[in-house]
């Protein structure tokens, strides 16, 4: 199983709210030869860390694809830059679009440019909330808990709520 975290906060000239942007950009992807094989539904999301912000949209998606870990880092990081995705170098800021591969068939792996599975996917909810809804028994290839599992380990802490089709 492929997975990505898709999401972002900000607003654009082209896509408009960060919805349709997400959503456009999960066509984008499809048009490159990446299937999306299931989507989460869209949740709404406190920024983490807390900052003043607007509030993040959020999903996961299972992807089909013949391209390796790197090739889809980079196929992800492409879309993102087409998207006009700025990276300031400031950590957690504020963003139209964010791709994050999150777990590649159960890879572990750690390179200059990508480490397997994502290494803060055990600890944000915006992740395991939407993940726990399309792959309830996938499991983490570290510590082998299924995300419902780690779901329910976190708590509540950050706030979430799942979007009305």
């Amino acid at each position: 199983m492929i997975l990505i975290g898709i999401g972002g906060n900000l607003e654009t000239a082209r896509y408009g709210p960060p919805r349709a942007a997400l959503t456009a950009a999960l066509a984008a992807l499809e048009a490159e030869g990446i299937r999306v094989v299931a989507r989460s539904a869209w949740y709404l999301t406190e920024p983490v860390p807390r900052s003043a912000q607007p509030w993040f949209v959020n999903a996961v998606a299972a992807l089909a694809t013949s391209l390796d870990a790197g090739d889809l880092l980079l196929a992800l990081q492409t879309t993102e830059l087409r998207f006009g995705r700025v990276r300031s170098g400031e950590r957690n800021a504020a963003r139209i679009l964010d791709l994050d591969l999150l777990d590649y068939h159960g890879r572990v792996s750690e390179t200059a440019t990508l480490i397997l599975p994502h290494p803060r996917l055990h600890l944000r909810r915006f992740v395991l909330a939407p993940l726990a809804e399309i792959a309830p028994e996938w499991r983490h290839p570290l510590s082998e808990l299924t995300a419902v599992q780690l779901l329910t380990a976190l708590g509540d802490e950050q706030p979430i709520e799942r979007l009305p089709v």
